[in-house]
C-alpha cells in the first residue's frame, strides 16, 4: 500500500473516530479565584447564586480550594441549621474534588465553626440527562473550568484507532 494511501486511511480512521469524542461530564471550580471562602457580609448568597446560574449533570465534578477550611456534604436539616456533626461527605485537604453522582439536591457547607452561619455554604441541584433532554437541552453559558472525556469514550475511540491502524496493515 503506498504512503498516500496509508496516511488517506489514517485520517479518515481519525476523522471518523471524533464521532465518539463528546465532552460527557464537566469539573467546575468554587469561587473562582478567591476559592471556598467566607462571603463578604454583604454578599452571603454568593455560592448560591453561582449555582444557580449553572447546569449541573450527573457525573459532573466540583473543585473546592481552600485554605485553613473544610467542605462538607451534609442533609437538607443540617444545612438549614449549619449542622455539621454528622456529614456524610467532609474534606479538609485544600483541594477538594466532589463527584456528583446522581441526580437532586447537593448540600455543601463549611465544617469551620460560624462559617456557615456566615453565607460559606450553597445548594447544588443535578439534573439527569432526562431532564436535561426535556428542558431544551441547553447547558448554561457560564463556563466550567474543564471538560473531562469519559474513560469509556476514552477507550472506544483509541480501541478504534488501533484495530483501524493495524487492519490498514493486514488488508492493504
Amino acid at each position: 500500500m503506498s504512503s498516500s494511501k496509508q496516511t488517506s486511511l489514517l485520517l479518515m480512521t481519525i476523522l471518523s473516530s471524533l464521532l465518539y469524542l463528546s465532552v460527557s461530564s464537566f469539573e467546575y471550580e468554587i469561587g473562582a479565584n478567591e476559592g471556598w471562602v467566607v462571603p463578604p457580609a454583604n454578599d452571603t448568597r454568593i455560592y448560591n447564586d453561582w449555582a444557580s446560574e449553572n447546569r449541573f449533570q450527573v457525573d459532573d465534578t466540583i473543585r473546592f480550594k481552600y485554605r485553613k477550611d473544610s467542605v462538607m456534604e451534609v442533609s437538607v436539616e443540617d444545612y438549614k441549621k449549619c449542622n455539621s456533626s454528622h456529614p456524610n461527605f467532609f474534606s479538609n485537604t485544600g483541594n477538594t474534588v466532589y463527584h456528583l453522582n446522581h441526580s437532586g439536591y447537593f448540600y455543601f457547607m463549611s465544617g469551620v465553626s460560624g462559617h456557615c452561619e456566615r453565607g460559606q455554604k450553597m445548594i447544588i441541584k443535578v439534573i439527569s440527562s432526562d431532564q436535561e433532554t426535556n428542558s431544551g437541552g441547553e447547558k448554561s453559558s457560564a463556563s466550567p473550568s474543564a471538560p473531562v472525556l469519559s474513560s469509556g469514550v476514552f477507550k472506544a475511540l483509541l480501541s478504534q484507532l488501533a484495530m483501524s491502524y493495524v487492519a490498514s496493515y493486514v488488508f492493504y
